[in-house]
C-alpha cells in the first residue's frame, strides 16, 4: 500500500462523510415538520413508538438524529420518558436500512440487472440526474436532487474507500490487526470509539463495509466491532443531554442501557453458543451484506428481548439519574431542535399556537369580569399574561436562530408568518389586562351600565370573541380560508364601535347616562377594538406571507376598494352578513319588522 492510496483512502472517507451528510439534511428537510407530528402523535404503547421511531430513521437516515429529536422532545415536555423508550428501540432498527443500502457496494454477478444495482453502475446516472433537478427552479425538485447526488457522492466515496483498501489484503500487519479485534473486548473498544467520534453508527459500519472488500475481516472480527458500534452511537444523545432536564438526560441514559445490555446479552449467549457449537462461519470472510445482516440480526434481537421490559429499562434511568427536590422544569423551545430545522419550525409553529391560545382565553375571561368580579379569575388574566410574555421572549430569540438555518420555501413562509404575529398575539394578551383593570374599577366604584349599554356591549363582545376565535383557529390550522373571515368582522367590530360611542354621546345629551361612565366605557371600546386590529393584523400576515408578500396597507386597500373585483367582491358579501348577524336589539327588532 503506497501513500496515494492513503490519500485515496481519506479522500474517500471525505466524500462518504460528506454525501452521507448533505442526503440525510436533504432528507430531512424534504420529511418537512411531519416528523414532529409523527413523534409527538404517540400512545403509550412501545409497540407503537418502535415502529415510529423505525419509520423516522429510515427516513432521515440518522438514529443520532432521531434520538437528539427525542431528548429534545422529552426536554420540551411534547413527550414522556415511557413513550421515547420505543422511539429509540425502532431508531435503533432503522439505522440498519443504511447498512443493506451500502452493501449493494458487494453484489457479485454478470447479468445485467446485478451489474445495474451495483453503486458503481448507478451512482453517476443518479448523479447525473439529481443535478439536473437541482438546477432546476422547483424546490421540492431541488431538494430530490440533492437526495440523489447526496446518495451519489456517499457511494463514490465508498468505492473509492473499497479501492484505496484493496491492497491491504496483501499486507501481514492490516490481517494480524483483524485477528486482534477477534478479542471481544478490543473490538467492542474500537468500534464504539471510532463511531463516538464521527458521531455515525452508520458512517462507522459503512466504513467497515468498505474495509471488508480486502477480503481479511472474518465474522469474528467483525461481529464485536458491530457491537461497539452500536455503544458508541450513544455519544451523541448523551452529549445533547447535557444541561438538559432529568426526563431528557434519562432518555439519552435509557438509549444508552439499551445498547449496552443489548450487546452484553448478544456476545454473551453468541460466545456461549459458540463454545459447544463451534461455529464454522466465525473463520469465515465476511462481506458488505454479511455486515449488514448481522448489524440487522442483532438490533431486532436486542429490541424483540428488551422491549417487553421497557419499564425496567425507565427505572434503570431513574435510579441513575434520581428525583430531586428541585422543582422540574421543561424548556419552552429547545435548540437541540434546531439541528432539525423542519422539526424545529413546527415546534415553533405549536408553541406559537399555545400562546395564542392563552391571549383568547386571557381576553375572554377578563370580558367576562366586566359582568361579574372574580378575584382568582383575575389572577389568573395576570398569570396568563405573564406567560404570554415569556412566549414572546422565547419565540422571537427562538425564531431569529432558525431563520440563519437552512430552510425550504415552506418552513421559511412559517417562520416569517411567525416573526410576524408573535408580537399581535403578546400585544392582545396586553389588552386583556387592560379589560382587568377597567372591570377592576367597575367593581371597585360600583359601576353599572344602563340596560340599553349593556345590551350593546353585549353584541360588541359577542362580535368580539367571534374575532378571537376565527383568529385563532385560523392560524392553528392554518387554514388561509379561515383567515380571510378576520378582516370583515374586524370592519364590523370598528362600525360597532362607532355606534355605541354614538349612542353614548346622545345618553350623555339626554343626561341618562354620566361622564364617569363614558371614560370607563371608552377604554372597553378602545381595547375591544384595538384586540381585533391585532386580529386582523395576523390574519392578514398568515394570507400575505403565503403569497409571498408583505404589504399589509395594498391588500387592504385592494380588498376594500374593489381593485382585486374577486376577492373585494367576497370580502363585502362576508361584511354585509356580518352585519345581519350583529345587530343591536331594537335593530335588530326595526330589520324583523321590515322582513314582516
Amino acid at each position: 500500500m503506497t501513500i496515494f492510496n492513503v490519500f485515496s483512502l481519506f479522500g474517500g472517507l471525505a466524500l462518504f462523510l460528506f454525501g452521507m451528510d448533505i442526503m440525510g439534511k436533504a432528507l430531512e428537510k424534504q420529511a418537512g415538520g411531519q416528523l414532529q407530528k409523527i413523534l409527538s402523535k404517540l400512545t403509550d404503547n412501545p409497540i407503537k413508538g418502535f415502529f415510529l421511531g423505525l419509520c423516522v430513521t429510515a427516513v432521515i437516515q440518522s438514529s443520532s438524529a432521531t434520538t437528539v429529536m427525542v431528548v429534545g422532545f422529552v426536554n420540551s415536555g411534547i413527550m414522556e420518558l415511557h413513550q421515547a423508550i420505543g422511539v429509540i428501540m425502532g431508531s435503533n432498527v432503522g439505522t440498519t436500512v443504511t447498512s443493506w443500502i451500502l452493501g449493494l457496494s458487494g453484489l457479485q454477478g454478470d447479468s445485467f440487472l446485478i451489474q445495474m444495482l451495483k453503486p458503481t453502475s448507478f451512482s453517476p446516472v443518479l448523479a447525473f440526474i439529481g443535478i439536473i433537478l437541482y438546477m432546476g427552479k422547483n424546490e421540492k425538485r431541488q431538494g430530490i436532487g440533492t437526495i440523489m447526488v447526496g446518495f451519489a457522492i456517499l457511494m463514490t466515496g465508498m468505492s473509492t474507500m473499497s479501492a484505496a483498501v484493496a491492497p491491504l489484503q496483501h499486507e501481514e500487519w492490516f490481517t494480524n490487526l483483524f485477528v486482534r479485534f477477534s478479542n471481544p473486548i478490543l473490538g467492542v473498544l474500537v468500534g464504539a470509539i471510532v463511531t463516538g467520534v464521527i458521531q455515525s453508527s452508520s458512517a462507522s459500519v459503512g466504513i467497515l463495509q468498505a474495509l471488508s472488500s480486502t477480503g481479511v475481516i472474518t465474522f469474528g472480527s467483525a461481529i464485536p466491532i458491530i457491537m461497539g458500534q452500536n455503544i458508541g452511537t450513544c455519544v451523541t444523545a448523551l452529549l445533547s443531554s447535557v444541561g438538559a432536564n432529568k426526563n431528557a438526560r434519562r432518555a439519552a441514559m435509557v438509549h444508552l442501557y439499551f445498547n449496552i445490555i443489548g450487546v452484553t446479552l448478544f456476545l454473551a449467549i453468541f460466545y456461549s453458543l459458540n463454545a459447544v457449537l463451534h461455529f464454522t462461519f466465525v473463520n469465515d470472510t465476511v462481506t458488505a451484506w454479511g455486515i449488514a445482516v448481522v448489524h440487522s440480526i442483532f438490533n431486532l434481537t436486542a429490541t424483540a428481548v428488551l422491549l417487553p421490559f421497557a419499564n425496567i429499562l425507565e427505572k434503570l434511568a431513574i435510579a441513575t439519574i434520581p428525583d430531586d427536590a428541585k422543582q422540574e422544569s421543561f424548556a419552552l423551545l429547545d435548540e437541540r431542535l434546531l439541528n432539525t430545522p423542519s422539526v424545529a419550525v413546527e415546534r415553533a409553529r405549536s408553541a406559537t399556537a399555545d400562546m395564542a391560545e392563552l391571549a383568547r382565553v386571557g381576553v375572554i375571561q377578563a370580558m367576562s369580569l366586566t359582568h361579574t368580579w372574580n378575584d382568582e379569575l383575575a389572577q389568573k388574566v395576570r398569570e396568563e399574561e405573564t406567560k404570554v410574555d415569556q412566549y414572546e421572549d422565547a419565540l422571537g430569540t427562538y425564531l431569529v436562530k432558525l431563520s440563519g438555518r437552512e430552510l425550504n420555501h415552506a418552513d421559511s413562509q412559517s417562520v416569517n408568518t411567525l416573526l410576524h404575529t408573535i408580537s399581535d398575539f403578546e400585544r392582545i394578551s396586553d389588552h386583556s389586562v387592560n379589560l382587568l383593570e377597567s372591570a377592576e374599577e367597575m367593581h371597585t366604584k360600583n359601576v353599572d351600565f344602563s340596560k340599553d349599554a349593556r345590551e350593546e356591549l353585549q353584541v360588541l363582545e359577542d362580535a368580539v370573541q367571534d374575532t378571537l376565535n376565527r383568529t385563532t383557529d385560523a392560524f392553528r390550522k392554518g387554514d388561509l380560508h379561515l383567515a380571510s373571515k378576520v378582516e370583515p368582522l374586524e370592519q364590523v367590530v370598528d362600525e360597532l364601535v362607532r355606534a355605541i360611542k354614538a349612542r353614548h354621546i346622545a345618553r350623555l345629551q339626554a343626561g341618562s347616562c354620566s361622564i364617569e361612565y363614558g371614560f370607563i366605557l371608552d377604554d372597553l371600546l378602545t381595547n375591544y377594538e384595538r384586540v381585533c386590529d391585532h386580529c386582523s393584523n395576523v390574519a392578514v400576515a398568515q394570507i400575505e406571507v403565503a403569497q409571498d408578500s408583505f404589504d399589509t396597507h395594498a391588500y387592504l386597500n385592494d380588498l376594500k376598494s374593489g381593485h382585486d373585483s374577486k376577492e373585494s367582491e367576497q370580502f363585502q358579501r362576508r361584511l354585509d352578513r356580518y352585519r345581519e348577524r350583529y345587530l343591536f336589539p331594537e335593530d335588530n327588532e326595526t330589520a324583523e319588522e321590515h322582513k314582516a
